[in-house]
């Protein structure tokens, strides 16, 4: 419920403070006073688009600030603490109650808050539509409009379940069909690929690449090309070690009668031990070394096969690293990728194959939960027409008949109904709902656009309204001008019927107890604004702010002397006659609302 509404700097408002009761709250006024601005202030809480234009002249941002007490529908309690606890949301000492607020500011820069702490946008329009429900004055026209038939009738039978667990299997379709359509419109591009893949997989896989190979491969080519030179180096080398050169002995006996003398030398002096046999080492180093440059030598030969073999072997190294990579890690890391791709798309056929599959057994399931669902929405349609009637009938349109048109429309590649049929389906089902009416005897059941007036649309959305509400659990509803169109006759009527949302005096719909509401609502009728449990008026002042006048919207709660004085205003009667007329309309109110008579 709604308890306490603050609004600063809000169009003409620059502060208001209101709070609200239980029941039926009536607000009233002037035309232009700003009643329905407190709606618009209401909206920006649902998440309403903000405009600059709001914010009060003179002033940097606009305030709106609302209080409610948690519902107290289990499940909507429950929901509504599921989101804010979610977001560390929760008022620990009043858990009972939440806040919900909204700044609107000049540099364009909304700020909003639940419980003092800043949030989304989204998430407080969550809670918010969680909380209360606004009717306001264009819903007249949006009732006119086919498409937001199906969501009334399935709010109505409470098959908002139901139909969410069609549009889960009507969304995994449309993921299959999708998946499909890429498979098939690719299938050209896809052979081709197939192709490039398998010649890449070959061509790399019969390489047979080893890494570091091509490092080995410029080594031996570089030994096989210049043999001769290598041999001719390397042995003559390996001569200047151990053989000399003509007439100069090998240096390893040159050495060796150098050591000789060390260790002569080291015999003498013992201190150069250590020397003679660093001498010693070094004929055994040079020896090693002749014998390795002769080993080498001996292995070198000129091949020039092995040589053409060789070059070849790295040409086809270097093709295959100017497509695939600039090392032979890189060509056979994209030879396995490319493996792996091949294996994929070799698969495509079965895949498509499987996808259809699935997509013949959803549109099965797609075509068993729709056809159950229409089985109930024309159990609901019906229940619905006969309730829309009676209350078409208590706002004096007695002969009128309402009815709820449920049809599919066959398509080849639809879903399955049980019966054999193919029909088109969307996320909310098979079906196409539109609400029909005959508002005259002998005329048939036709579209509402085409056939309602102005006064009867507005009847018929009240009657609607009315009876939808039965079944909202949404704990606090507005109307903003919901008798638009509608006379006095007919508007005590409609008071009775809104204060009959609030669980007061209301009997059982389909064998339940209706969902009790608090409601608000904005009216120019006396004749309803006189089932009001609380009544405010509102009105507009123009004070001297400084040396410029201002307009200021002021709200009032009236007291029984006050209300029969409003009610008077409203009716355009200021006589004692007038007085009068409006204390017996307050008392046939009580004896209704005390079942002690009722309106016809």
């Amino acid at each position: 419920m709604l308890t306490e509404l603050r609004i600063q700097n809000f169009a003409i408002i620059d502060e208001l403070r209101l709070e609200f009761g239980p029941g039926l709250n009536i607000l009233t006024g002037e035309t232009g006073a700003g009643k329905s601005i407190i709606i618009d202030a209401v909206g920006l809480l649902l998440g309403d688009r903000a405009a600059t234009e709001w914010v009060r002249t003179g002033a940097d941002l606009a305030s709106i600030e609302a209080t409610f007490t948690l519902p107290a529908d289990a499940e909507r309690a429950a929901a509504i603490q599921t989101l804010l606890e979610a977001e560390g949301l929760e008022d620990t000492d009043s858990p009972q109650w939440v806040m919900l607020s909204r700044e609107v500011r000049l540099n364009g820069r909304d700020v909003c808050r639940i419980n003092g702490r800043s949030v989304s946008l989204q998430l407080l329009s969550d809670i918010a539509g969680l909380l209360v429900d606004v009717h306001g004055q264009g819903e007249h026209l949006g009732l006119l409009r086919p498409k937001t038939h199906l969501h009334l009738l399935d709010h109505y039978g409470g098959l908002l379940s139901l139909r969410t667990q069609s549009a889960e299997r009507a969304a995994e379709l449309r993921r299959i069909r999708s998946e499909l359509q890429r498979l098939r419109q690719d299938a050209r591009m896809i052979a081709q690929r197939l192709d490039l893949l398998s010649f890449q997989v070959d061509e790399i896989s019969v390489a047979q690449l080893r890494p570091g190979e091509d490092a080995e491969l410029e080594s031996e080519r570089r030994r096989l090309g210049n043999a001769e030179a290598l041999t001719s180096l390397a042995q003559a080398a390996s001569g200047m070690l151990s053989q000399g050169d003509g007439e100069l002995p090998g240096a390893i006996d040159m050495v060796s009668e150098a050591v000789g003398r060390l260790e002569k030398l080291a015999r003498i002096d013992p201190d150069m031990t250590q020397q003679a046999n660093e001498g010693q080492a070094l004929i055994e180093q040079l020896s090693d070394l002749a014998r390795t440059l002769q080993d080498y030598a001996d292995s070198l030969e000129f091949n020039p096969e092995r040589l053409a073999e060789v070059e070849e072997r790295l040409e086809s190294i270097a093709g295959l690293k100017r497509k695939y990579g600039d090392t032979i890690e890189q060509i056979n890391a994209y030879g396995e990728k490319a493996r792996r791709e091949l294996e994929d798309l070799g698969n495509w056929e079965a895949k498509t194959a499987d996808l259809e599959r699935q997509e013949d057994d959803l549109l099965r399931r797609v075509g068993k939960l729709g056809a159950e669902l229409s089985r109930k929405r024309q159990e609901a349609g019906e229940a619905l027409a006969r309730q829309v009637e009676q209350e078409l009938a208590d706002l004096k349109m007695v002969r009128a008949r309402f009815g709820v048109s449920i049809a599919q429309s066959e398509r080849a590649d639809g879903a399955y109904l049980p019966d054999g049929r193919r029909v088109a389906f969307d996320s909310t089902g098979v079906d196409q709902v539109e609400f029909l009416i005959s508002a005259n005897p002998g005329e048939p059941l036709k579209p509402m656009a085409r056939v309602a007036s102005g006064g009867e649309t507005a009847r018929l959305m009240l009657a609607l309204k009315s009876t939808l509400a039965h079944a909202d659990a949404t704990p606090t509803l507005i109307f903003d001008e919901i008798d638009q169109g509608i006379g006095g006759r007919i508007g005590a009527i409609v008071g009775q019927k809104l204060w009959r949302l609030t669980g007061a005096g209301a009997g059982s719909v389909n064998g339940a107890m209706p969902a009790a509401h608090q409601v608000l609502c904005i009216t120019h009728l006396p004749q309803l604004a006189a089932f009001g449990d609380h009544h405010y008026t509102v009105d507009k002042q123009i004070l001297m702010q400084g040396e410029e006048e201002r307009t200021h919207t002021i709200v009032r709660t009236l007291a029984s002397r006050e209300r029969v004085q409003e009610l008077m205003q409203m009716l355009g009667a200021h006589s004692e006659a007038g007085q009068r007329s409006v204390e017996d309309m307050l008392s046939e109110v009580a004896q209704v609302k005390q079942g002690a008579r009722v309106l016809h």
